[in-house]
């Protein structure tokens, strides 16, 4: 009898915590307008396995390696350097970029200020307690945030749609841009639909002299038990001086030359660079395939992105930094390794960043 009323408390426990806001499921029927969208979800056209291991393990032992297990160095020993910079001082004449951490970016570019896949709570997961930001990695918060005139979503995973920021950052945006789908999380969370704009690969949205390109990614996307409900992506802000292009997460693919072969080359690519694994080979890269990925995309210069606020792989937290480093020495890109919080000059183009992370 005892025994029932536990199980049911839990349950009835789990029921009432499943219906708060960021729980929401999403809302998307594709249909025959996505190339992409089959049998109710979406695919890459590449169609690699989420995760696969690669070292024969059962799949039971590999999420028990991911949840428990914590290679050396994982974490940080001490408190990352983190700096912050005064965003709401900044002039519109100002072409900046700033790194918040994992995959968050404030850019200001010719006059338009984007965020990129903001994430500002101290968890990265919808578990309370489990993947904490690293000391000193969580520096910005909403209220450092100036009015915003496009937020990008590049997928829903925990670590770039996270509901407590958007909702707080709710009255600074002045668009929502993601790819198919993701847009329903913003209705459902009481965004206006005027605001909201959804598209598929290598759509556009445009305003005055600036394009915004919503293009491919090869991942896979979902919040808790439903797979690739929404499409996920990267984007391209180009303007008549500027041509930047945000990664999101993606594994290495021929998306990447595709991309280069309709768009253009790129004056700077931020592109995933850290959460790699054996385990899951095609959804992320490594740095080496972050190097090449950098190459096919004629960039002029590399800022690497998903590392260094979130452990989610099983490397040391300072393996990506590392290794992106060594691979960036034969290419003719400029590699950009900021301070989490740190102010990247677009304009300049021989801006000196030190090798941090060596010094914890």
């Amino acid at each position: 009898m005892y025994v029932l009323l536990v199980v049911a408390i839990v349950v009835f426990g789990v029921f009432v915590w499943l219906k708060q806001p960021q729980y929401v499921a999403p809302e998307c029927d594709a249909g025959s307008e996505s190339a992409l969208y089959r049998d109710g979800q979406f695919s890459n056209p590449v169609a690699p396995a989420p995760v696969s291991s690669g070292r024969s393990r059962s799949v039971l032992a590999m999420w028990y390696r991911f949840l428990f297990l914590k290679p050396k160095d994982a974490i940080p020993q001490q408190a990352l350097p983190s700096v912050k910079v005064d965003l709401h001082a900044l002039s519109l004449t100002d072409n900046v970029i700033i790194w918040m951490g994992h995959s968050s970016y404030f850019c200001q570019v010719d006059g338009y200020r984007f965020l990129v896949d903001p994430v500002f709570s101290d968890e990265a997961s919808p578990v309370p307690g489990t993947n904490r930001a690293f000391k000193g990695s969580n520096v910005y918060h909403a209220i450092d945030i100036p009015e915003i005139d496009y937020l990008l979503i590049t997928h829903d995973h925990w670590d770039h749609l996270d509901y407590p920021t958007v909702s707080q950052l709710r009255d600074k945006i002045r668009h929502v841009v993601t790819p198919t789908g993701v847009g329903s999380y913003f209705r459902k969370w009481g965004f206006p639909e005027s605001v909201i704009t959804e598209g598929e690969w290598f759509s556009t949205v445009e305003q005055g002299d600036l394009t915004l390109h919503i293009l491919p990614s090869q991942h896979f996307s979902g919040r808790l038990f439903k797979r690739n409900p929404t499409l996920w992506g990267s984007f391209a802000i180009i303007t008549p001086h500027h041509r930047l292009y945000f990664g999101g997460d993606s594994g290495y693919g021929p998306h990447f030359q595709e991309i280069y072969q309709r768009v253009g080359a790129f004056d700077i690519s931020v592109l995933e660079c850290g959460q790699y694994d054996d385990d899951w080979p095609r959804i992320h890269m490594t740095p080496e395939q972050t190097a090449r990925a950098a190459s096919d995309l004629h960039s002029t210069a590399l800022l690497p992105s998903h590392n260094s606020k979130f452990k989610l792989a099983h490397h040391a937290w300072y393996e990506p930094l590392e290794r992106i480093s060594a691979a960036s020495q034969h290419h003719s890109w400029r590699l950009k390794t900021p301070r989490i919080g740190e102010r990247i000059n677009i304009d300049d183009p021989q801006q000196v960043f030190t090798d941090w992370w060596r010094n914890q």
